[in-house]
């Protein structure tokens, strides 16, 4: 055994040796194909002979989920029409003086061609209303149907009949028609006194027909059939030949079954039978499929497995020789590439065609090249990027607090009666969110963020039971300029915690904006407690890092600050003066910002996108 293997052993080595790679990748992908079509190709026969009968439980599965779901639709309209018509008619009608022959009539338009009749019945089987078939034959009681019985037995529940003719109303077209009842129990009121009653919905069985007819759940010897809990059946599609004798169903054994898949011997053929309950009614759907149309096909697909074999392996010949010239070529158009790089050329092309490993390997090398031209680029790039996420984290950071306490206050006015002074609290945080948000842009007008301001004021003082007075002034040369927004109102969140909220009452809060020589000054003052000098100090120190206060927005004067120096530079921001028992003023410095400059700063959303 080794003599005979060595020799071919060498052999290959040499035809290896001597033979293009071209040539090589298109035997070994040849033969590696070849074997692996004929293993794939016998293995899918077996596993299909094998599991073929699972297959045809899983195609009459899915089609039958189907026509449950469209069962369970068409039942769930005749269910919602009850619901409709109990809920919102009878519930609110008091039938001693109330006629709701109208809202009846409308429920009954509305509902299609699937709808016969709707019926009210006292309990004792007294019409109250019905469309459009409005009077009872004679001799005729409603109390002795089944599906009054029902009704009036199980008060809580609703209740499905089997198909019947409708017997029951005087038809003037002297037609019979096939209906499925849908009745419940219902409370009728006369005269402020509430009794039971039943109300009936007939459904056409037309509908449940068309659902049920023409199904084919996996080869032509399938069908599906409907029957009740008690195996009667409902629809069946050749129920004339049943109900004459000619035919046999296996109907009652299968009201025994569970949902599911099950395999059964009737009349001497072997059945697959699939089950599926109907939702509300506890009918079900019976899927019967012959095992004898599923063998028939092996023949046949076997000669199509041969054929499909055999023109795979043709096709994997010419393909395998294209694919070895796609491996070959591109190599070499990535070599010529990378010597023409070395060479100095600046636009060399990378882009080459071929197996996933030589396209990556030129993208790879060609995004090298870019990243190595743009480096300098990307750095101040980036580092703009980063002045820009920080000015975005500054401003994001707004605590929930301020809105929770809002909505309490409003809640208490509400429950206290205040609802006038609910709504304008309510509106004016409306108001105050919708100027935080500023349609996305982080630059507004100058009069937009002392409204924001106003709007605060305005919740604060009522939740404060207006212990402190407020006044806003803007000079009118400020109307066409801008700044970034939520600057002041965080200013005036530390005035009202830490300063006039504290005293005895009889506390102001100021805010002046103005122009001072080339700059916009923006003044909050307030005659709260005031501070030392060594708070003072703190508040801007960039080292210092207080405790996370308990209320406030969570900004403060410090980001407010920091946000102002990053977007206008050093030499704008926030600079407090305060004095014990006497107040505080924070003052804030920016530049004059027209509208024209202001048109450059985007949305957020945006910057953050791109």
């Amino acid at each position: 055994m080794r003599n005979p293997f060595n020799y071919l052993v060498r052999k290959w080595k040499s035809f290896y040796s001597r033979s293009s790679i071209q040539l090589i990748l298109s035997l070994s992908f040849t033969a590696s194909a070849v074997m692996g079509m004929i293993f794939l190709g016998l293995a899918l026969f077996f596993r299909l002979s094998v599991t073929s009968n699972d297959q045809m439980a899983e195609n009459s599965s899915r089609i039958m989920a189907q026509v449950n779901l469209n069962m369970d639709s068409y039942l769930r309209r005749m269910m919602s029409i009850s619901d409709t018509m109990y809920y919102r008619v009878i519930k609110n009608a008091d039938f001693a003086t109330d006629s709701i022959d109208n809202e009846l009539a409308l429920i009954y338009e509305n509902g299609g061609n699937s709808l016969i009749s709707i019926a009210l019945f006292t309990g004792d089987g007294e019409l109250l209303s019905a469309t459009p078939l409005t009077a009872l034959k004679d001799g005729a009681n409603a109390s002795d149907e089944s599906w009054f019985v029902s009704a009036m037995n199980r008060i809580e529940n609703l209740h499905f009949s089997t198909p019947h003719v409708q017997n029951l109303f005087d038809d003037p077209d002297n037609r019979y028609r096939w209906v499925v009842s849908l009745s419940r129990y219902v409370e009728i009121t006369r005269n402020g006194i509430t009794e039971g009653g039943v109300l009936l919905v007939d459904m056409s069985f037309s509908g449940i027909e068309q659902i049920c007819e023409d199904v084919l759940l996996s080869n032509s010897d399938s069908y599906l059939y409907l029957i009740d809990g008690n195996g009667e059946i409902i629809f069946h599609p050749r129920q004339q030949l049943i109900y004459a004798g000619l035919l046999d169903e296996n109907n009652l054994v299968a009201a025994g079954y569970a949902d599911g898949s099950h395999v059964e011997s009737f009349n001497g053929n072997r059945r697959q039978v699939s089950v599926r309950t109907v939702g509300y009614t506890g009918w079900k759907l019976v899927g019967v499929a012959y095992e004898s149309g599923i063998t028939s096909y092996y023949g046949q697909l076997l000669l199509f497995f041969l054929f499909v074999i055999l023109f795979s392996i043709f096709l994997l010949v010419f393909l395998n020789l294209r694919m070895s010239e796609r491996i070959s070529v591109p190599i070499k158009s990535l070599d010529k590439a990378v010597k023409a790089l070395q060479a100095g050329q600046e636009d060399v092309n990378f882009d080459v065609s071929g197996p996933y490993e030589i396209e990556y390997l030129g993208n790879s090398i060609r995004s090298l090249v870019m990243t190595m031209r743009k480096l300098m680029d990307d750095v101040v790039e980036k580092e703009a990027q980063k002045r820009r996420s920080e000015l975005d984290v500054l401003q994001s950071q707004i605590n929930p607090h301020f809105l929770y306490n809002t909505l309490d206050s409003v809640v208490w006015m509400t429950e206290s009666g205040r609802t006038e002074e609910a709504v304008v609290m309510i509106t004016s945080l409306a108001r105050f969110f919708r100027l935080s948000l500023s349609g996305g842009y982080s630059v507004i007008p100058i009069a937009d963020e002392l409204e924001h301001a106003k709007y605060y004021l305005t919740i604060q003082q009522m939740r404060y039971k207006n212990k402190f007075e407020t006044e806003i002034t803007m000079a009118p040369e400020l109307k066409e300029l801008f700044t970034i927004k939520l600057i002041v109102q965080p200013i005036l969140e530390n005035a009202i915690y830490h300063g006039v909220s504290v005293g005895d009452g009889d506390g102001k809060i100021t805010v002046n904006a103005f122009l001072e020589e080339n700059d916009v000054i923006i003044e909050i003052a307030d005659n709260g407690s005031g501070m030392p000098p060594e708070t003072v100090s703190r508040l801007l120190d960039e080292s210092y890092e207080p405790a996370p206060a308990t209320e406030g927005s969570g900004i403060g004067l410090k980001n407010v600050h920091r946000r102002i120096r990053l977007a206008f530079g050093d030499e704008y921001g926030v600079s407090i003066f305060s004095e014990p028992d006497v107040g505080t003023t924070v003052r804030i410095k920016l530049p004059k910002l027209y509208g024209r400059d202001a048109q450059g700063a985007k949305r957020s959303e945006t910057n953050e996108t791109n």
